[in-house]
């Protein structure tokens, strides 16, 4: 289990053999063997016989900001359980292993992006042939995904070329379901070139930041990708493993477009596309987050949305040391 340390006043310290966690008057005590990592709030204090006992065990310990960031991190120095998830992370770049989790986290994306274009042709009264027609093509690009077999290293290309056919068709039907005013061409980056790319990029942003904060406490380095490759400095594997979770940003912000909620003076206009601005941001920050903070089902549990990331990082971890067969 996780033990988080996040109380103002939490203590935790070595008793014996055992953790101490106390809170105010209240002590509990815990064996090491029942711990997997420790994370440590700027509100808590751990002494350092617990550091050490943390080490004895293989424990990762985990400091984290207000924010719930990581900042920093104690680790065995020896080949304990972080060093291991990290060399078996390298391991199966070279194996079908790697490819098959790269297919695993595009196809859970591109099924959700064809789950939620069904969804919003289902409401709509008048007849939508061109986005049937493209929602079928992406149903299609989605089993020559499944079928694409080999080692990431020689099967890169056709992988990303299949998501950019599906992104292009997906995004061309999101714009021609919104209202004429917000309709775009494509995805565009920094800067975008309309209001609607403005506000994706931006939540895309929010949507990095959850991702890397669930790998780091898993245990798994953000910069070792497998279809982004480790290019130095650059956190390949949040790219990778952000997938699935994209349509956490896309849905609520294509439903305050489609229900005009949007205004002008969100964005700054400059010579080369829109930005979102400070009061652009105040009115979609919330929406984004009571997105992610959405109660669901999930793999027998109930869970947050946005809670699906840690689930599943820690899934993939386990399953690059044995202890699970899938993720």
């Amino acid at each position: 289990m996780q033990l988080f340390l996040k109380s103002y006043g939490t203590y935790l310290h070595k008793v014996g053999e055992l953790f101490e966690m106390r809170i105010d008057e209240k002590k509990q005590r815990i064996s090491p063997k029942r711990i997997s990592s420790i994370i440590v709030a700027n509100a808590a204090q751990i002494t350092t016989d617990a550091i050490q006992l943390a080490m004895e065990y293989n424990i990762d310990i985990v400091f984290i900001d207000q924010y719930g960031d990581p900042y920093g991190r104690i680790w065995y120095p020896k080949l304990g359980s972080t060093t291991y998830i990290r060399r078996k992370l390298l391991e199966i770049y070279d194996k079908d292993e790697g490819l098959e989790a790269v297919k695993i986290w595009i196809g859970r994306k591109i099924q959700n992006q064809i789950s939620f274009l069904r969804q919003l042709v289902k409401k709509r009264n008048q007849p939508l042939v061109g986005i049937h027609q493209k929602i079928e093509e992406m149903v299609n690009q989605k089993k020559k995904l499944t079928g694409i077999s080999g080692v990431i290293e020689e099967r890169r290309f056709n992988v990303l070329g299949t998501e950019g056919n599906v992104s292009r068709l997906y995004f061309d039907a999101i714009s021609l379901l919104l209202p004429r005013k917000y309709k775009f061409h494509g995805r565009s980056f920094r800067p975008a070139k309309d209001q609607f790319n403005a506000v994706l990029n931006y939540g895309y942003g929010m949507l990095y930041s959850k991702v890397e904060k669930a790998l780091i406490i898993a245990g798994l380095d953000p910069y070792i990708g497998i279809l982004h490759t480790d290019n130095y400095n650059k956190k390949s594997l949040v790219f990778d493993m952000i997938e699935p979770y994209r349509i956490l940003v896309e849905r609520p912000i294509f439903y305050q477009f489609s229900r005009r909620k949007i205004n002008d003076c969100y964005f700054t206009v400059e010579k080369q596309g829109f930005q979102l601005n400070d009061e652009g941001k105040q009115y979609i920050v919330p929406i984004i987050l009571e997105e992610f903070d959405q109660i669901i089902r999930y793999k027998n549990r109930n869970l947050k949305q946005i809670d699906m990331i840690q689930a599943d990082a820690h899934a993939f971890a386990n399953y690059l040391i044995g202890k699970r067969k899938d993720f």
